[in-house]
């Protein structure tokens, strides 16, 4: 069986004539951090203090002793887990010499297999029982040498330049940070080391031999398969780093290996799941025409604890072979709220000629179809995810790597932030194409959730030359991947780009480019020959914003995929609601970070909006402009120097959660014409005034809270145009299963929260749909007026509606009552309880003023005299649920829009 030791301990990072302590996996940054060397590149300004790191070449030693010696006992071959046996999956090193090493017909006529009640899980018995051998007294199985035939030295990630050094010798070179490598390093060992030189210089090299090309940042990251903003983006700092980023091991093995597995999942009409496991191995010398035997079995799914599945055994003696699997009536794997996510698990054990043990691979699958309706109408060219033969708006959210140092990202970590997205009722997440492609855990956690997964190739906003030596980084390196994540069913479409050919045509690349390559030949040749070779049965995009073809302008909202950024750029959020694009894949608005991540980020400073530090954390051209102008058009914000912060941070972030919600209710009224949005963006990767809707340390903003309100099965919505400027309308939008039978009231009130008039509107909504109707005339507020609002509520749901700007209208000041109770059993938990004596307006308790780890459970009520909202805090430790217990500290983290 094949032994695998993971390579973790003992290594060394040189740095001028010392060895500081290396932490694998990881990178040069984060060591020389945990040895002093360099301060925090997130405090203050001191990124600029730490940018010659990116410019120097480093060294990684360590001994390596293992060699080919004896094989380990079968306990530790054989009592790896589940995760280790999942790095035995992905070796694409082998799976991207060409394109022609994966037929599109396999040479065994695959043959589908019966479900038995015989086998039990491989949770409860060898693997030695489970194909007929035991192991002998020394730990081997009879028929086993004692010594590997072949140990392999590989790295699951290098960023990014590096030559790998055993005793001396050159193994060879890298140049991609988003491959596999693998090493035959039998019968050596010694020290081992591995170099890397500097990104910068690697893309000077690559720049000088394919000539420049434009790019929107002045950055050379499109000349290097490197984390394209690790070079800094309009979000993230410039912290360009080196290291083994992922796993090392060494992998000893005899006679073959499982060098690629492909599970191709299809659902038949009548419910039965098929697996379809196109498998290719690799053979030591000894093993070359011997023939070999491997089963597959799926388990699990909706009765994931009996004793029952399907297997199947192939034998083969070339280097292929193909296995089919049908599961009858398999459980479906929904997006979330639309049903339950079954998962099965599905192993592949490959074996001798004599029955020995030799690789095994495992993986968590799901049963589910997936298509996009690009069908052209009357009104342009469809983009609507269809899973399942059902159609889904999709609620969405952008992902950029969690942190600019990748390697510091845990599963724990994954967790957390996805879980954040689930429970703002995200069910999409798009990995965008400046960052990476995700660990293993990422997209496992979304197929747990019912997370869709939309995978980026890593191109972005850039022309990227198409000539060797990139060429051939950028063909392995897709190979590689989509070999790697096929298998998980929560990725439903992969997409060759980010803006480039978008860009190509707007951004003025044809005249500098003068007929140079630039990714076309990717988009539109490459990577779709890639996806529907190795990956079918899911969907392909050439780029976002794409229309489609050429015949229409790649952004055009009319067809196919759309980014709305001149409302960001240019214009108040109101004009959202100037189009109904067919799918926005991204839109924004930014706000500074929480309160408690900007004091840690910039400790000492005295904030204010162009305070030192605070423009050093806003990244984006005329940011803070462009934040300002988003207040002032509704707000009378604070003047600078000697305003109110705290404030302007409240107004700043206010504005952010209404510009994101007024684009998403005004879309999602679009429905079934615009088929979802994609909020730029879920997370940060370091502590910064961004679009995100979670900050860089992890904290919530109100955004947060609005995504959870506007991305909910059922969202009410007042309007302020109808269909042919009829005035005001209702929205009832029914995006869950079953019909919704509303009593919408409506109610006109006064500024100081008088009722003028009132009506019910009942309204039927039936699943998957909207429904539009007119205010009635008497109670919509006098155009201009400063003393009328309306109010619509349905179901706890509410709505409200201005006739003027905030700043215009004639709020009275707010006035409440707050008290704070303990809530049971939970020590670390107060429930805050404000009742209104005035209408309150986005009524927000900010909870990181009350405790760093703080969390409220809502933010942004409006609610009128006399009405009273409950707020949880949780997260607090002893001695800050001491502190907020004073009713006084809490009204200091309260905020509202009329203020005191």
């Amino acid at each position: 069986m094949k032994d695998v030791i993971q390579l973790t301990e003992g290594w060394s990072l040189r740095h001028e004539d010392a060895l500081l302590p290396a932490r694998v996996p990881g990178c040069v940054h984060a060591d020389l951090l945990d040895a002093g060397v360099i301060p925090d590149p997130f405090i203050g300004r001191n990124e600029h203090k730490t940018a010659w790191v990116g410019r120097q070449e480093w060294s990684y030693e360590t001994a390596l002793t293992h060699g080919t010696g004896p094989a380990h006992t079968a306990a530790l071959a054989y009592d790896t887990g589940p995760a280790q046996v999942t790095e035995l999956a992905y070796d694409a090193e082998s799976a991207y010499s060409s394109t022609s090493d994966i037929p599109q017909t396999a040479p065994h006529q695959p043959r589908a297999c019966a479900p038995t009640n015989h086998e039990t899980s491989g949770h409860g018995s060898t693997l030695h029982e489970r194909v007929g051998r035991k192991p002998t007294a020394d730990g081997h199985t009879a028929g086993e040498p004692a010594v590997h035939e072949r140990t392999d030295l590989v790295f699951d990630g290098l960023d990014t330049a590096a030559e790998i050094l055993l005793g001396g010798e050159s193994l060879g070179t890298t140049r991609n940070m988003h491959r596999i490598h693998r090493f035959d390093i039998t019968g050596r060992t010694g020290r081992l080391e591995v170099r890397f030189g500097s990104a910068y210089e690697e893309a000077d090299r690559v720049r000088a031999l394919t000539g420049e090309r434009p790019n929107v940042y002045p950055e050379p990251f499109q000349y290097i398969r490197k984390m394209a903003c690790s070079f800094g983006w309009d979000w993230g700092p410039t912290v360009v780093t080196a290291g083994m980023w992922r796993p090392v091991r060494l992998e000893r093995w005899s006679t073959a290996r499982l060098a690629e597995v492909r599970p191709l999942v299809t659902v038949a009409d009548d419910g039965t799941g098929a697996v379809e496991v196109r498998l290719r191995v690799e053979r030591t010398e000894h093993g070359t025409g011997r023939s070999l035997t491997c089963r597959a079995s799926v388990r699990g799914g909706k009765d994931s604890g009996a004793a029952t599945g399907t297997h199947c055994d192939v034998t083969f003696d070339g280097d292929e072979a193909v296995l089919r699997l049908e599961v009858p009536e398999a459980g479906l794997w929904w997006p979330r709220g639309y049903g339950e996510q079954p998962l099965y698990d599905l192993d592949l054990h490959l074996s001798s000629d004599a029955g020995v043990p030799l690789d095994r691979w495992h993986r968590r699958i799901g049963f589910r179809t997936v298509g996009i309706d690009r069908s052209p109408d009357a009104h342009g060219t469809g983009f609507t995810f269809v899973v399942n033969g059902v159609r889904i708006f999709a609620r969405g959210v952008n992902w950029i790597p969690d942190d600019v140092l990748p390697s510091r990202v845990t599963p724990e970590r994954y967790r957390t932030r996805l879980t954040q997205a689930a429970e703002a009722n995200v069910d999409l997440v798009r990995v965008w194409g400046g960052g990476i492609y995700e660990d293993d855990a990422f997209y496992e956690i979304c197929d747990e959730l019912g997370l869709m997964v939309w995978q980026d190739f890593l191109f972005a906003c850039a022309a990227y030359p198409e000539e060797q030596p990139l060429r051939g980084e950028v063909e392995a390196e897709a190979r590689d991947n989509v070999v790697r994540l096929m298998p998980h069913p929560s990725l439903v479409l992969w997409n060759g780009n980010n803006e480039n050919l978008w860009g190509f045509r707007d951004w003025n690349w044809e005249q500098p480019l003068a007929g140079d390559s630039w990714g076309e030949g990717y988009y539109l040749g490459l990577l779709p020959r890639i996806v529907a070779e190795l990956d079918p049965t899911r969907p392909y995009a050439a780029g976002s914003p794409w229309s489609g073809s050429w015949d229409h302008h790649p952004n055009d909202p009319r067809h196919g995929t759309y980014h709305s950024w001149e409302v960001w750029n240019r214009q108040d959020y109101a004009e959202y609601r100037a189009n109904t694009p067919r799918f926005v894949a991204e839109f924004g608005w930014q706000a500074p970070p929480a309160l408690a991540t900007l004091r840690r980020a910039l400790p000492g400073e005295d904030l204010a909006p162009g305070s030192p530090g605070m423009l050093h954390h806003q990244k984006a051209e005329d940011g803070n402009g462009k934040l300002n102008r988003g207040i002032e058009r509704h707000f009378r914000p604070p003047v600078f120097p000697g305003g109110d912060f705290d404030r302007w941070h409240y107004l700043a972030q206010v504005v952010q959660a209404r510009a994101v919600s007024a684009g998403i209710a005004h879309w999602r009224a679009g429905w079934p014409l615009c088929a979802g949005t994609v909020v730029w963006q879920l997370n940060d990767c370091w502590p910064v005034s961004s679009w995100s809707a979670i900050d860089g340390d992890g904290r919530l903003k109100p955004l947060h809270h609005e995504l959870r309100r506007v991305y909910a099965d059922r969202l009410l919505t007042l309007l302020p145009h109808g269909a042919d400027d009829e005035g005001p309308v209702v929205v009832v939008d029914n995006q869950s299963a079953a019909p919704w039978h509303a009593s919408v009231t409506l109610r006109l009130l006064s500024a100081d929260g008088t009722v003028l008039r009132r009506a019910v509107l009942d309204v039927a909504a039936g699943p998957r749909s909207v429904v539009r109707t007119p205010v009635p005339a008497p109670l919509r507020p006098a155009t201009g007026s400063v003393k009328e609002f309306l109010v619509a509520d349905a179901d706890g749901l509410r709505d409200v509606q201005l006739p003027v700007a905030e700043k215009d209208f004639a709020y009275q000041p707010a006035r409440y009552d707050v008290h704070v109770q303990p809530v049971p059993g939970r020590a670390d938990a107060l429930e805050v309880l404000v009742t209104a004596g005035s209408v309150l307006r986005d009524l927000l308790l900010q909870p990181d003023r009350l405790g760093t780890a703080a969390r409220a459970d809502q933010g942004l009520l409006t609610l009128l005299p006399g009405e009273q909202a409950r707020i949880r805090v949780s997260g607090l430790t002893e001695d800050e649920a001491v502190t907020t217990a004073d009713e006084s500290a809490v009204r200091a983290a309260l905020f509202t829009v009329n203020a005191v």
